[in-house]
This record gives C-alpha cells, sequence and structure tokens, in this order.
C-alpha cells in the first residue's frame, strides 16, 4: 500500500540531522564573509563531523559498512543538509549515491576488498563519476523520439596493453573532484564504453579545482585529465568491455530535488520569522493580507514539491507499487523534476520580497538562498528536457539508459 507514513527510524534520522545543521553547519555557513557567492569556500570542518555522523556512507548498505538507507531516508537527509548548506549536502549526496552504485551493485568482490576498506577509514575519501566531457554538452535537450547519434561514445579513451589499461582525454563538470579518492571514469575501449575505476594517487592523473565564482552547480567541481594514466586491467567495472556504469545513476532518485526543497524551506521559515517579528502600522506584517498571502502561497509551493519528491522516492524504494498499481507507471523522478526547480525558485524569492529591501542586501542571507535556489534552476538539463523525456514516457518511447534518466 502506498504510505508515506515515516518509521520511527526516518524520524530519528531526520531529528539529528536537523540538529546536526543548526548547531554545526548554519553558524558556519552563515558567517558575513561567506554570504558571497564567490567568495563560498566549502566547508571541510563540517564535512568531515557529517562523514563522522555516517551521512558519507548513507545508502551503502550496511554489509558494506553503511547505514543502508532506502531513497526516501536519503532525500530527507539531503533536504535537511541543503537547510543549513547545499554545497555539503550536494558532496554526500554524490558520494553515497555512487557507494551504493559501486560497491553494492558493479564492482566484483576482489574490487570490494581492493576499495572497500581505504573508503570506509577516510572520512574526507569521496567518490567521483568522470563522465563529461569538454565540447560534448548532454544538457542541450533531448533529441525527441530519436536517440542522439553517437552520444555514448566517449573522447576519453582506454588501451589494453599487457595487464594494465592506458587512459588518455579529459573530463570536466566532474562533481566531488577536488575531493574524490577514487573516480569512476567512463572511456571508449575497443568494444564500446566503458567505466574504470582510477584511485586518486594514480600517476597520469591530474585534478584541477573549478571554482565558485566560476561553475553554475553546488558541490565541488573540478577537470579531470589523464594523460599515458596506467591502471590495473582488474579495475575495469563490470564483467567484460562495454558494460559501463550507468551516467543516470545519480538521477534516479529525486536527491537533486530535494536538496532545492532544502534552499526553499529555509528562506520561508526566514521569512516566516521576520514576519511575526517586524511590525508595520502597529500589527505584525504577518497579518497584513499581502505578507500573510505571500507566505501562504510559497508553503503550498513548498508541501506539493515535497509531495512530488517523497512520492517519486518512495516509488523507487517500493517498485511493486507500480506493478500492482498504486502508483501510475509514470516517471516520477523526471516530473518532480520538471515541477521543482522553478517553482522552489518561486517561493524562495517570494519569501525574500517579505523583507523589502532587506532581501537583495549583501550582508543578508536571503540574496544567498535565491543565488542558491536560482543555481537549481539552471544547472543540469533543465525543466524543458525533463518535459520531453515525460512525453516520450507518455507515448511508451524509453530512451536507451546511457542517453537519458528517469
Amino acid at each position: 500500500m502506498y504510505s508515506l507514513h515515516l518509521s520511527p527510524e526516518q524520524l530519528e534520522i531526520r531529528d539529528t540531522v536537523r540538529d546536526f545543521v543548526a548547531q554545526e553547519v548554519v553558524p558556519a555557513a552563515l558567517v558575513p564573509a561567506r554570504l558571497e557567492a564567490r567568495v563560498r569556500p566549502l566547508l571541510l570542518d563540517v564535512l568531515d563531523k557529517a562523514s563522522q555522523m555516517g551521512l558519507r556512507t548513507l545508502a551503502l548498505s550496511e554489509q558494506m559498512g553503511g547505514a543502508g538507507a532506502d531513497h526516501l531516508t536519503c532525500c530527507i537527509v539531503t533536504e535537511e543538509l541543503a537547510f543549513g548548506d547545499p554545497d555539503i549536502a550536494a558532496v554526500l549526496a554524490q558520494t553515497s549515491t555512487l557507494a551504493h552504485e559501486l560497491f553494492d551493485r558493479a564492482m566484483t568482490d576482489e574490487q570490494r576488498g581492493h576499495f572497500l576498506p581505504a573508503f570506509l577509514e577516510d572520512d574526507r575519501y569521496q567518490l567521483a563519476l568522470a563522465e563529461h566531457e569538454p565540447d560534448r554538452d548532454p544538457a542541450l535537450g533531448v533529441n525527441y523520439h530519436r536517440p542522439k547519434v553517437g552520444d555514448a561514445g566517449f573522447k576519453t579513451t582506454a588501451k589494453r596493453s599487457g595487464d594494465v589499461w592506458i587512459i588518455n582525454g579529459a573530463k570536466d563538470r566532474v562533481a566531488n573532484a577536488p575531493l574524490a579518492g577514487l573516480f569512476a571514469v567512463q572511456v571508449a575501449t575497443g568494444n564500446g564504453a566503458s567505466t574504470l575505476l582510477v584511485p586518486r594517487n594514480t600517476s597520469g592523473l591530474a585534478v584541477a579545482d573549478i571554482a565558485a565564482s566560476e561553475r553554475w552547480h553546488h558541490g565541488a567541481y573540478g577537470t579531470v585529465t589523464f594523460k599515458d594514466c596506467r591502471v590495473p586491467a582488474e579495475n575495469l567495472l563490470g564483467i567484460d568491455e562495454g558494460s559501463p556504469l550507468a551516467g543516470d545513476a545519480g538521477r534516479r532518485i529525486p536527491q537533486d530535488q530535494a536538496l532545492n526543497l532544502g534552499i526553499g524551506r529555509v528562506a520561508y521559515e526566514a521569512a516566516l520569522d521576520y514576519a511575526q517579528l517586524r511590525v508595520q502600522g502597529g500589527r505584525r506584517i504577518i497579518e497584513h493580507q499581502a505578507i500573510g498571502g505571500k507566505l501562504a502561497e510559497v508553503l503550498v509551493r513548498l508541501e506539493v514539491a515535497r509531495a512530488a519528491i517523497w512520492q517519486a522516492a518512495w516509488a523507487s524504494d517500493h517498485p511493486a507499487a507500480i506493478a500492482d498499481r498504486s502508483l501510475p507507471d509514470l516517471p516520477l523522478t523526471t516530473i518532480a523534476e520538471a515541477f521543482v526547480a522553478e517553482t522552489i525558485y518561486h517561493a524562495t524569492k517570494d519569501a525574500a520580497e517579505c523583507f523589502g529591501a532587506m532581501g537583495v542586501m549583501k550582508d543578508m542571507p536571503l540574496q544567498k538562498y535565491v543565488h542558491d535556489a536560482l543555481v537549481c534552476l539552471h544547472s543540469g538539463a533543465g525543466k524543458s528536457e525533463a518535459t520531453l523525456r515525460i512525453a516520450e514516457a507518455l507515448s511508451g518511447y524509453r530512451r536507451p539508459a546511457l542517453l537519458a534518466a528517469e
């Protein structure tokens, strides 16, 4: 039966993360010097504390040393973390999701034995999927009802030489690149696209950080180059060549939308607190119809967005609910993607307007929240591509796994 009744464990996790955000993340994230988008370094000390709480390994199964959290729990945690700082939320969501995909699903026992201990022992050991390449932009939109020719090919190549792979090429826009201890690198081999596991300390691998002022994503991003980078043959992911890790691994659940929701929620709560304190015309401004109505509309947007996110996450955890028709057979994650980013941006902007002119002052956090929501609105493929993917689903067209994600 379709239900969003949270378990006692989920409520405990949410409350624990919420307390951590209030005590550790918010005070560090809202220092005046960090409110400017161009000078917003990653809070590494806070990230360490979050990792020590188990948030880096949240989705990793208990058998592998993680918490084994389901998709809904991961979305709840991401929202709470983004309430404090979306960069922290983005880094942990990326690593947690990839840890589950790599260690629980894709790696062989020998690969797990080699890489898993190092991952579990080091709180700063993050994971990265190196997929996107310069001059190849998957965000140009889907070619409606037609696969993109050549999209599965990569300019980054790997050639087998005895018992090693030799990698040459470059990847840009790599999430977690500045922090990653292990890269899952999408390459072209003689038999199609494949994925190779490349540790950070591998000779021939170089990482260049992308400054906050130059990127349009939350988290830590960088460019990775490979020059005669040699990795053992057993670092090939999968049984054989031509079986790459799905590039949409991180988009099977709506964690990006949950991150966005956290941004909208913190803006709303700030506006609500201010409206209950600020007095104008002898009354609190929340008692004025214009402000009260605006806050009510913001709350409606947040609650409907959360319902879409939670439904998509719950469906990912319970695929049988679609089979027995408890939920419609629709791309629910893509529906959330098409709806949430624009909705949260408008909600955040309206929340800022409750502050009047103070909402745009650089030493006030509201301008930061609006900027953060704007990043979510324009990062990734955007609403137009999500809408076309929904239209394809309605007609029964199934896009190849490497070319699109639900």
